[in-house]
């Protein structure tokens, strides 16, 4: 992959910010602080600073603790960076869940175009992924229901076909019941 398409990408001040925040919770057990999901920006970078489980991640349809650790960050890689390296790396799809002890607050930072690296697209490896601004992906991303892991699925370029086929499906019924 070309190293100043990533440095473009994610250099000096393209951001924005996301931020989470978990109260504590008297019945935790009856509540999820953010449902399953994976996260938008190239790299999640979390610090826990108090201490407290609250991350969890899937694997192999289980949910799995995440315990923190002192002085460690935890790295998600999140679906734009699965764009761009066009599906070589793939996110995690996680979950945060509230305890009833302590509050919890993650924030996230991106900006920029989103889109596979030109570098690493061939014929023999075409682009899975749509190219767009950060803006519009985030405009996008935000306007939908949390019920999939994430917008991966909008974004890519296999799905649009199939979304156009329906489309075009659903405009020849219109134009058959016109006629």
């Amino acid at each position: 992959m070309d190293e100043e398409y990533i440095r473009e990408l994610f250099g000096e001040g393209m951001q924005s910010m996301r931020m989470n925040y978990y109260p504590p919770c008297p019945e935790p057990e009856k509540v999820i602080g953010l449902t399953p999901h994976s996260d938008a920006a190239g790299l999640t970078i979390l610090l826990q600073l108090n201490q407290m489980e609250g991350l969890q991640i899937k694997k192999d349809g289980m949910w799995i603790p995440v315990s923190p650790l002192p002085n460690a960050f935890i790295i998600n890689i999140s679906d734009i960076l699965g764009i761009v390296t066009n599906g070589a790396y793939r996110s995690i799809e996680h979950r945060e869940v509230v305890n009833n002890e302590k509050e919890r607050l993650s924030i996230e930072k991106l900006d920029g175009q989103i889109g596979p690296a030109p570098s690493i697209i061939s014929a023999k490896n075409p682009a899975k992924f749509k190219n767009i601004g950060a803006p519009d992906y985030f405009r996008g991303l935000f306007a939908r229901k949390l019920d999939k892991k994430s917008y991966l699925d909008v974004m890519s370029i296999e799905n649009s076909g199939n979304l156009a086929s329906c489309n075009s499906t659903v405009l020849a019924l219109a134009t058959y019941e016109l006629s």
